[in-house]
C-alpha cells in the first residue's frame, strides 16, 4: 500500500495549518494521518490537535535527520511539510538522501533555499528576476530615513527605523549582521506577502497577493487577498524558478500610483498569513496531494476569491490532567 501520511515539522502553534491539511488529506484518504514533530509535544498546541506528535532534537543536532527518518518509516510518511526557516537549510541538504527512504520533502533545492535565507544573496536573487530592492544606504555616509535589518534575520526581530544620526547608536553601527536600506514608507507603500504555488515542473500554479493591514509578530492579523497587478507582475518575473517547489512567499511593498514594487524578502515555506489565501480558495494543500499523493498534473489556478478579509483572534487549545 503507498504510503499517504503527512507529518509536519516544527509544529509549535501552526493549528491552523495542521488542521487544513487534516480536512483535505481526510477527504481524499479517510484513514490518513497528519503527523507533527516539535522540541516538546506536550506543549505544542500543533502537535495536540494532530493525529500524534513526536519529540524532535533540536534542527540543528547532528541526530536530528536520522531520528526524522525512523519516524517517518515507523509511521508511513509520504511528505514532510517544514514551517520554520531554521529547517530549511538543514531538510534541503538532505532531500535526496530523504528521498532514498521513500519520503518527499516539500523544500526547493538547496541554492534557492540558500539564496532566500540570506538577505544579502536574496538582493542578487530580486535583481536577476528584475524586481526592485530598497537602494542599499552606507551607515557611515547615512540618507536618512534608513532601515536596518540582519541579513538572516526572521519573526521580524531587531529590525530598526532610523531617522536621525544621533538614532544610530553603537548597537546598531556594531551589530555584525544588519544590513543598511532605504526606508519605503508605509504611509506611500501598501505592504504585501504573496503566497505562490509552484509544482513538480516549478512552474508557478496560483499566486494570491495578501495586503498586510495589521502585523503582530511578523505576521498578519488582519489583511484582504487582492487580485490586482501584482499577479502579472509576478508571473512574469517568477513564473518559473528551477528547483522550487511547493508554496513560497514573498514580501514586496507596492505603490498603487504608479505600479512601484519593491521586493523585500522570499520565504520558502508556508507563511504564518497563508490561511486566508486558504480561505480565499487558494488550496495548496489539495494541490500537494494531487501532485504528491495522487500523481496529478497541476494547472494555473486563478479563480480564488479576491477581497476575502481575515481577522486573526487568540484561541486555546485546553488540556485537562487524567
Amino acid at each position: 500500500m503507498k504510503n499517504t501520511n503527512i507529518i509536519i515539522t516544527s509544529a509549535g502553534k501552526r493549528v491552523t495549518l495542521v488542521r487544513m491539511f487534516q480536512k483535505e488529506l481526510k477527504s481524499i484518504f479517510p484513514d490518513s494521518k497528519v503527523y507533527t514533530t516539535d522540541m516538546n509535544p506536550s506543549m505544542a498546541p500543533a502537535g495536540i490537535v494532530s493525529d500524534g506528535c513526536f519529540a524532535v532534537p533540536r534542527v540543528t543536532d547532528a541526530n536530528y535527520i536520522n531520528e526524522l527518518i525512523q519516524i517517518c518509516e515507523k509511521h508511513q510518511i509520504a511528505l514532510i511539510i517544514p514551517t520554520i526557516d531554521t529547517e530549511l537549510l538543514v531538510l534541503a541538504s538532505h532531500k535526496k538522501m530523504l528521498a532514498t527512504h521513500g519520503i518527499t520533502t516539500i523544500v526547493s533545492d538547496l541554492d534557492f533555499v540558500a539564496s532566500c535565507r540570506d538577505k544579502r544573496c536574496t538582493i542578487n536573487l530580486m535583481n536577476r528576476l528584475h524586481i526592485r530592492i530598497p537602494e542599499p544606504r552606507d551607515k557611515y555616509h547615512p540618507v536618512f530615513p534608513l532601515f536596518a535589518k540582519p541579513y538572516d534575520g526572521s519573526l521580524s526581530k531587531d529590525l530598526y527605523v532610523i531617522h536621525s544620526k544621533e538614532e544610530l547608536t553603537p548597537e546598531i553601527m556594531e551589530h555584525p549582521k544588519l544590513i543598511f536600506m532605504e526606508y519605503i514608507d508605509k504611509n506611500v507603500y501598501k505592504e504585501f506577502t504573496v503566497d505562490m504555488y509552484y509544482g513538480k515542473d516549478h512552474l508557478v500554479k496560483c499566486i494570491v497577493p495578501r495586503e498586510r493591514l495589521e502585523i503582530r509578530a511578523g505576521e498578519i492579523n488582519k489583511g484582504f487577498t487582492r487580485k490586482n497587478y501584482l499577479v502579472n507582475y509576478l508571473k512574469e518575473r517568477m513564473g518559473y524558478l528551477p528547483g522550487v517547489i511547493g508554496c513560497i512567499c514573498i514580501q514586496l511593498f507596492y505603490r498603487e500610483s504608479d505600479n512601484d514594487v519593491v521586493g523585500i524578502e522570499i520565504n520558502p515555506r508556508f507563511g504564518g498569513g497563508y490561511p486566508l489565501s486558504y480561505h480565499a480558495k487558494a488550496n495548496f494543500q489539495q494541490y500537494l496531494i494531487q501532485e504528491y499523493l495522487q500523481g496529478d498534473t497541476i494547472d494555473y489556478f486563478e479563480d480564488w476569491l479576491d477581497n476575502t478579509l481575515m481577522l486573526r483572534y487568540d484561541s486555546e487549545v485546553v488540556i485537562y490532567e487524567e
